[in-house]
């Protein structure tokens, strides 16, 4: 089940916010189960097997860190949580690597392993980072063990962020599990948030992601334009396709008294490819700093191991996102940029030709994300700066543009902090109702007669 889809809006959220707020049975106790099982039942609607994966991960995680809060000495501690982590990782590379592993194998041996094709249950890598950290913050005591294995579930699998985020980490909801404070503004606020990302899905994504599929999946030689354009429309769609369900994760959560952090912070504003990853996917980008990069040493450490540090940080990022060589090569990239920003600083004298280069960075780095594999990927870059084209400018190129250029220059827009703009105008509170009445009433009439659209961060 997805947000933007007929089940999940007329039926399924209608039916959990009326039981949620039913007049007779109000303690935070059976809001909490309530929640946790409407929260398996979405999981379950479009993964019935994988569902109770999740909940054997949940029952060891609860178990673990129990006992590493309950051990005296930091060498129990230790060992309990190598082992715990080390099975929530390896249970993340069956299901999300092994099956590529072993074709690269067959490959290297000319040998066949096509019987290794494991289904990759959604949102894995999402569910299995939570309850990473989960174990982390218990170890480093920065939050308690729960006691009730419901409430770690709870915590696991809250429907609003179980599919593709944001990582919501432990010691963030921690309290709120128990102790939030549900209110009719906040609700609002919810609901405000939750129509912004179904718009940003459904009326601008779903229509640049037809450009984007349409130049990418030809697979022949490109003109030079044509081939801008279509890294540009996917750059669009991930943006709003992604930062769309972190708003509607964000505003599902208010409604139910959650208060999750910001995934997103206008990424595409940024002066440097440092400061792009402290804007996009933020959560992912915290989660490794504080679990894996600091306690490698971080910058406080030789160049060369830093270095180093840097490298392992977004090899793995790369990889996070899928079993793949293109998200490999897609964090290696943005490991030499930022090696270089660091080393050199030439950010710093570019001046306001510094956003020019973030987007010119993203927008290569992004066709090789987007690519089936590396060797599409640097055909298609190779198209972009003219190698191997066929011609500067087409025909595909100029019927695009007629056709779609009110939303790829609408998407352009807003994906500046224009909303954070009106915001700051004195009767915007009074226009806003409106204009999220207005949008709304686009998005269902578009959900009303779309297709399946699901969101490109289920896959990973």
């Amino acid at each position: 089940m997805v947000f933007s889809s007929t089940e999940f809006l007329f039926l399924f959220l209608p039916l959990v916010v009326l039981i949620y707020y039913n007049p007779i049975f109000k303690s935070r106790n059976f809001r909490n189960i309530f929640l946790l099982l409407v929260s398996l039942i979405f999981y379950a609607w479009g993964e019935p097997l994988f569902v109770f994966l999740m909940m054997l991960s949940i029952v060891i995680g609860w178990y673990a860190g129990l006992k590493i809060e309950d051990s005296k000495d930091k060498a129990s501690k230790k060992k309990i949580l190598t082992i715990s982590a080390g099975f929530h990782v390896f249970v993340l590379f069956i299901f999300k690597y092994l099956t590529f592993i072993a074709q690269q194998l067959g490959l290297l041996f000319s040998k066949n392993f096509s019987w290794i094709n494991i289904a990759l249950p959604i949102g894995i890598s999402f569910f299995t980072f939570q309850l990473l950290s989960y174990l982390f913050d218990i170890y480093y005591e920065k939050a308690h063990a729960q006691r009730n294995v419901l409430n770690v579930g709870l915590y696991i699998a809250l429907f609003p962020q179980l599919i593709a985020g944001p990582i919501v980490r432990y010691d963030t909801i921690e309290h709120q599990i128990m102790y939030r404070k549900e209110s009719v503004n906040e609700f609002c606020n919810g609901m405000q948030r939750f129509i912004y990302g179904l718009a940003k899905k459904v009326l601008i994504a779903n229509y640049v992601a037809i450009i984007a599929d349409n130049i990418f999946d030809v697979d022949v030689p490109l003109s030079v334009a044509t081939a801008w354009l279509g890294t540009l429309a996917y750059t669009i769609q991930i943006y709003f396709d992604f930062s769309g369900y972190s708003d509607m994760a964000i505003g599902l959560g208010k409604m139910f008294g959650f208060e999750f952090d910001e995934n997103f912070n206008y990424p595409y504003i940024a002066k440097s490819i440092t400061e792009y990853w402290r804007r996009w996917h933020i959560s992912l980008g915290t989660w490794f700093r504080d679990y894996v990069y600091i306690p490698l040493g971080g910058s406080r450490v030789t160049k060369l191991r830093w270095g180093l540090n840097l490298l392992v940080i977004w090899a793995l990022t790369g990889m996070w996102h899928g079993a793949n060589w293109t998200y490999l090569c897609w964090g290696l990239l943005y490991f030499i940029l930022l090696l270089l920003e660091k080393l050199i600083g030439f950010t710093k004298k570019l001046g306001i030709l510094s956003h020019v280069y973030v987007w010119m960075a993203t927008l290569v780095t992004f066709a090789m994300f987007r690519a089936i594999n590396v060797e599409q990927g640097l055909k298609y870059i190779g198209n972009m700066f003219g190698i191997d084209t066929t011609s500067v400018i087409d025909n595909v190129f100029i019927y695009y543009i007629r056709n779609g250029y009110s939303v790829l220059i609408l998407g352009i827009l807003l994906s500046l902090p224009v909303m954070r703009m009106l915001k700051k105008y004195k009767y915007w509170y009074v226009v806003e109702p409106m204009v999220c009445t207005i949008i709304f009433i686009l998005s269902l009439i578009k959900v009303i007669s779309s297709g399946y659209n699901p969101f490109i961060y289920f896959n990973f």
